[in-house]
Formats: C-alpha cells, sequence, structure tokens
C-alpha cells in the first residue's frame, strides 16, 4: 500500500475533483437527517425496513376504525423494534440496500439515526471492505461487533441541479479516493 506525502495530501484537499475516500451517488434518506457524522460507526443491512411481504395473496377485510387502529399499531411496533435493534448495536448511521417505508424512516429521525437507503450491492460491499464492517441481513444479527467504522462521513452537494452525494473518508481498511468527474448530461 502507497501512502500519500503531505503535498500530495494538500493537494488532495485542496480540490473539488478528488476526494479521500469513498464517493457514494446516494443522499440521506430524510432531508433533516445530520450532514455531517464523525467518528461514525456504520451498518451495513440487506433487510428492508418495511414488514414481510405474504407469499400468497391474503385478503384482508378492515370494516372498522378500531381493526385499522390495531394494524397500524402492529405496523408501528415491527418499525420500532427494527429502529430499536439499530439503537442498541450503537450504530450512527444505518445504510440499507432495499428502500424504507416513510413510517421507518421518521422513527429513524427522531432516534438520532441517520439512514441512506438504495444502496446496491457492489456500493455496500465497497464500504463494508472499507470500514471493516459486516453486511447483516437480519436486524436482530446487528451487532457492534459487526459495525464499520470511519472518522468522517459528509452529505455535499454538487453543480446547479443540487445533486447530493454522500462522502465516506477517514476508512481504516482504506487507502481509496475517488475521482469525481461531472458532465453536462448523463451521457457526457
Amino acid at each position: 500500500m502507497k501512502y500519500m506525502t503531505a503535498k500530495e495530501e494538500d493537494i488532495l484537499s485542496n480540490t473539488n475533483y478528488m476526494r479521500k475516500g469513498i464517493v457514494l451517488d446516494k443522499p440521506m434518506s430524510h432531508s433533516q437527517m445530520a450532514k455531517e457524522l464523525k467518528n461514525c460507526k456504520i451498518a451495513l443491512l440487506t433487510s428492508p425496513f418495511e414488514p414481510p411481504k405474504p407469499k400468497n395473496k391474503p385478503h384482508l377485510d378492515i370494516t372498522s376504525a378500531e381493526q385499522y387502529l390495531d394494524l397500524a399499531e402492529t405496523e408501528q411496533n415491527y418499525f420500532k423494534q427494527q429502529v430499536e435493534y439499530c439503537k442498541q448495536s450503537g450504530a450512527d448511521l444505518i445504510i440499507c440496500q432495499w428502500g424504507f417505508d416513510d413510517e421507518a424512516n421518521h422513527l429513524l429521525l427522531q432516534n438520532n439515526l441517520s439512514a441512506v437507503r438504495w444502496c446496491g450491492g457492489a456500493e455496500l460491499e465497497l464500504i463494508a471492505i472499507a470500514t471493516g464492517a459486516r453486511i447483516v441481513p437480519r436486524f436482530e444479527e446487528l451487532t457492534p461487533e459487526k459495525l464499520g467504522t470511519c472518522d468522517l462521513i459528509e452529505e455535499k452537494e454538487y453543480g446547479t441541479s443540487n445533486d447530493r452525494m454522500l462522502i465516506i473518508s477517514g476508512c481504516p481498511n482504506s487507502g481509496a479516493v475517488t475521482v469525481f468527474v461531472r458532465g453536462g448530461n448523463h451521457m457526457i
């Protein structure tokens, strides 16, 4: 592994097109979540923040307000349990391969947990290698030992269309540098 000289690090820190670390083309899942996290512990999940989908096609008739409230409470408790697993692990940032329900996103925000959704498998693997995290398939398996670490995570806006990206830097197992190239359109 080649380490950068002080001059190379100075050049890198003063440029807009090179970032020491990993750049993800993803924003935080909620606009009010923290835009900067220092000394962060990262949980990588391949399980969605959604109630499990039944394998068959059940038909559910709700005929009263009480039944609706019971259903809503059951779903709320399911999300609370998922968020509790994340909190108990000590994670500061949850990166999930799948999407979140709006209710889960709101609960994460209420519990001061930042989150990123729809992160691809290759991106999860790259983050896992760089941060030392383990990719966890079920919330029940999330433990402090499976969390990754990094010095800084920032959400930055670029360009005139305010594209938001996540920069993960100070990873213990990576000397990665991301070259950030932008053009007038996606083809360029």
